[in-house]
């Protein structure tokens, strides 16, 4: 991910997130399920449960709340984090360490985690509904609904339910895929191993993947666990830690482990594709525009 000498609209990342996550968003309902599930669920399992009770629909449960979320946690992310790259680079000219980018992709990530927020919340609750008895369903039409609903029950303060995990897993994810990404594809083509092109993101994706998708599978599954707490449960990350240890044991930390990397390959794929098509498409506006084509690096 080279910085760019002409930027871009805030937004961009956004949208390019938003089009990623319509493609996995099915891979999304599986983690979820997963995660906040307290009996032993495999991927398989997960799937043919939703496809029996849901069909086809069932795949995209809660998907106007992963469209919300990505235009609040990834714009956020996105954004920051190029705009602090270039802050730091002074638009280009200077190359930044692998701390460098560290530092800027988490500071991204803790203020994608705090705009995020209440859309992830929204996005666990709508998804998780299905797996539950009717009495203790949320029963959220869509991310709008779901926001006033929270508002108008629990407060305004339930919209910051989960915040500490979900930041910390921002932070960790930001920093572990962004930068990951960046140092897998510099290797390889430093080292001559493979030419830029899609193979060579493709494998850096994957790469990147698992690393973020390890790092920051204890702090997911916390999160949705609380997240999808009824209004009136006690929240306490450390107390849900401890019981859940107690009675699942620490494999409990990685449920959702393989949807979560399957999805993030995947959809890191897909959202740096869309993303480079939106850059060309305003480059593509601005010289019809100006009639000056804009220089990147």
């Amino acid at each position: 991910m080279s910085v760019q000498k002409k930027t871009y609209p805030f937004w961009l990342g956004g949208a390019a997130a938003s089009m990623a996550a319509c493609c996995t968003h099915p891979l999304d309902v599986m983690r979820v399920r997963m995660q906040t599930s307290t009996t032993k669920t495999t991927f398989v399992q997960a799937i043919k449960t939703v496809l029996a009770h849901d069909g086809v629909r069932g795949l995209y449960t809660g998907l106007t709340a992963s469209i919300f979320r990505q235009m609040t946690y990834s714009v956020t992310r996105l954004g920051a984090y190029d705009m602090m790259k270039s802050q730091m680079s002074n638009g280009g000219k200077k190359k930044l360490t692998t701390g460098d980018m560290v530092i800027c992709a988490s500071t991204a990530g803790a203020l994608g985690g705090l705009a995020g927020n209440p859309a992830d919340i929204i996005l666990v609750r709508m998804v998780a509904d299905p797996t539950k008895t009717p009495e203790h369903q949320y029963r959220y039409k869509n991310a709008l609904h779901g926001t006033y609903r929270m508002i108008k029950d629990e407060g305004v303060p339930s919209l910051a339910r989960g915040l500490l995990p979900n930041t910390v897993r921002a932070i960790l994810m930001n920093a572990s895929q962004l930068v990951s990404y960046d140092f897998f594809k510099d290797m390889l083509l430093s080292q001559n191993l493979m030419s830029n092109g899609m193979p060579c993101h493709f494998v850096s994706s994957a790469l990147a993947g698992t690393v973020a998708t390890t790092i920051c599978a204890p702090a997911d599954v916390v999160k949705s666990r609380i997240m999808n707490m009824k209004h009136g449960q006690a929240g306490n990350p450390v107390g849900l830690i401890m019981e859940s240890l107690k009675l699942e044991g620490p494999r409990f930390l990685f449920k959702g482990w393989l949807p979560a990397w399957i999805r993030l390959t995947p959809n890191t794929i897909c959202m740096f594709v869309f993303l480079e098509q939106l850059r060309n498409a305003v480059d593509m506006f601005r010289e019809k525009t100006s009639g000056v084509k804009p220089e990147a690096i």
